[in-house]
């Protein structure tokens, strides 16, 4: 494996000199033998290499918030998902910031996977016997290849945050409904928060794949071998410019011919192959969006259960200070006979009846329970409280 910094073009070392008001931007390089190459070049150099337009360019641009995003063109697909930013051509590979965590792990796929699918290729080309039909099932084109990696380790990225959401959720949840405290409330608030930023961005590559999936034109301008392959044998100076930059040109353009026989025999807009390889990480992208679809409903659940709680608690508050406001009214009721006797207002009544102190102690307490029963009593019987 080479690791050096070169310029994408040499024609384009005088570009980039000239040019240093655009910052360099690093790109790393893999071909169909697994090889890298860092790139330390400009935007220009790499649209000159790959023969795309600036504006397909700006897709790529980390600086810029641009959508899921998988284009075809006459010549490349431009790749956008998530933190793979990447250029495929119909021989090589054009990835984004090499030194990324994220990018690292999809580096070493394309360099374990690239140079194994390669060496089948050159085992069908050199055996005679082995009949062409089936040297066409057997091999992809190489831009499926490297088109099928990004998918893998963008779905299994996915996979893997809902994963790591879904572990910590489930039992913050389960602590939440049975303490409710402002540090669990606020651990779900930013666990909802991740929740619905992380299905944002699946549901982002699940429309784009969907979307791709429902236009067949769509799908047969990611066919670049197939192009390649149907204007090689006619025109031999077609691609002759833009692949100039290549070393591996001729077998590419043998291993593109071979595995477009079958559409140079058929229908040249069939995109079965394709659209195979699509649906299966669809499906994979879509399981995991059911999965964090299934992680709302338990936290609308939660958070259901958890109003249910708090209300019961205000009923039970409410009940409450209607026992108190009872008690209120009955015991204002004592008070105001103790307040009637306790003037200060002379009369010649209350002279020589001491004993009726008593009788009017015992028979206001006795009012002022019976008013509190009745308060209650009706309380119930309008349901106000319960049995």
């Amino acid at each position: 494996m080479t690791h050096v910094v070169v310029p994408a073009d040499p024609h384009a070392v005088v570009a980039t000199v000239k040019k240093k008001a655009q910052p360099s931007r690093s790109w790393v390089l893999l071909n169909g033998n697994g090889e890298t190459t860092v790139l330390d070049v400009d935007k220009y150099a790499i649209m000159h290499r790959v023969n795309i337009h600036a504006r397909d360019l700006r897709i790529l641009d980390p600086l810029l918030s641009y959508p899921s995003t998988i284009l075809g063109r006459d010549g490349a697909i431009v790749l956008n998902l998530e933190h793979i930013k990447a250029i495929i051509t119909s021989e090589e590979v054009l990835l984004r910031d090499p030194s990324d965590e994220y990018v690292v792990p999809v580096v070493q796929e394309l360099q374990r996977r690239l140079p194994l699918a390669n060496a089948i290729n050159q085992g069908h080309e050199t055996n005679a016997q082995i009949d062409v039909d089936a040297g066409v099932e057997d091999a992809s084109p190489f831009e499926f290849r490297a088109l099928e990696v990004a998918l893998e380790s963008i779905c299994s990225f996915l996979a893997a945050r809902t994963l790591e959401l879904e572990t910590t959720a489930y039992p913050a949840l389960d602590e939440l409904t049975s303490l409710i405290s402002s540090r669990n409330l606020d651990r779900v608030r930013k666990m909802k928060s991740a929740m619905t930023r992380l299905t944002a961005r699946v549901q982002k590559v699940r429309d784009e794949l969907e979307q791709l999936l429902d236009d067949d034109d769509d799908m047969a301008d990611l066919y670049l071998s197939r192009k390649l392959a149907s204007a090689s044998p006619v025109s031999g100076s077609g691609a002759v410019n833009w692949y100039a930059v290549s070393p591996t040109i001729g077998s590419k353009i043998s291993r593109a011919s071979r595995a477009s026989i079958a559409t140079l025999r058929g229908d040249e807009n069939d995109v079965e192959e394709l659209e195979m390889l699509l649906e299966a990480y669809f499906m994979q992208v879509d399981g995991t969006l059911n999965k964090l679809a299934t992680l709302r409903e338990y936290i609308d659940d939660t958070e259901d259960y958890i109003n249910i709680q708090l209300d019961n608690h205000r009923n039970q508050l409410i009940q409450l200070e209607l026992f108190l406001s009872a008690g209120t009214v009955s015991l204002a009721l004592y008070s105001l006979v103790t307040a009637i006797f306790g003037m200060n207002i002379p009369y010649t009544w209350n002279e020589g009846h001491d004993y009726m102190f008593k009788w009017v102690v015992g028979v206001s307490g006795l009012l002022s329970a019976i008013v509190f029963i009745l308060i209650m009593y009706y309380a119930r019987f309008k349901g106000l409280v319960g049995s």
